[in-house]
Parts: structure tokens; sequence; C-alpha cells
């Protein structure tokens, strides 16, 4: 079997929680590869920042949707934080600011994502 074919069956089989970990889990990386190398590559840095960006604003429109499920106050924390995470994105490509916090923040939310309810 081909890689794609192993890729795409895996993605097919996996729960919107473990989506929602590896995508977190990528973007995350993403951003400490652009950390290392810092202004060195000042495109790998936009693109990561892009992407963490695009991220949490998928998440924040889908929270603002009427069909989502989530508690009303976890829902407003996640907007909160992609509000955040798009200035201090700004901050980052405008200031050369740490990308530390972006990753810390991405990592936290996968150690929730990581966790499996109690059944």
């Amino acid at each position: 079997m081909s890689l794609q074919a192993y890729q795409k069956a895996q993605r097919s089989a996996e729960n919107p929680r473990d989506t929602e970990y590896r995508l977190f889990a990528q973007v995350t990386q993403a951003l400490i590869e652009a950390n290392k190398v810092g202004r060195a590559n000042i495109t790998q840095l936009v693109d990561a920042l892009d992407w963490n960006r695009r991220l949490w604003s998928a998440l924040a429109v889908d929270c603002s949707s009427k069909g989502n499920q989530l508690p009303d106050a976890l829902r407003a924390q996640i907007i909160s934080l992609s509000l955040w995470v798009s200035r201090f994105s700004s901050d980052v490509a405008s200031t050369g600011a740490s990308l530390e916090p972006l990753i810390d923040v991405n990592k936290s939310i996968m150690a929730g994502l990581s966790q499996r309810p109690a059944t």
C-alpha cells in the first residue's frame, strides 16, 4: 500500500479529537522549526505563523456557529485565544517577538486533546 493510501485510510478512521490533535501537532512542529531558524528564513517563519493563525481562525469560526456543542464558556475561551493568537502573531512578524508563547498555547491544547473523556 502506498504512503498516501495509508494516510488516507488513517484519516478516515480518526475521530475528530484525534484529527484536531494531529493538526495541532503538525502546526506546532512548523512553529518549532521556524523558531529554530528564526529570522534567517523569514518565509518559513511567515508560513508557520500563517498556518497557525488559520488553524485558530477556523476554530473560532466553528466555536461561533450555532451548531457547536461545546459549552458556551469553552467556546468563548477558544474564540478569545484565537484573537490573542492573531494579535501575537502580528507582534512576532513585526517586532521579532518569541514564538514560544504560541508554541506553549498549542502544546497546552494538545495536552487537553490527548486526554480521553470518561466513559
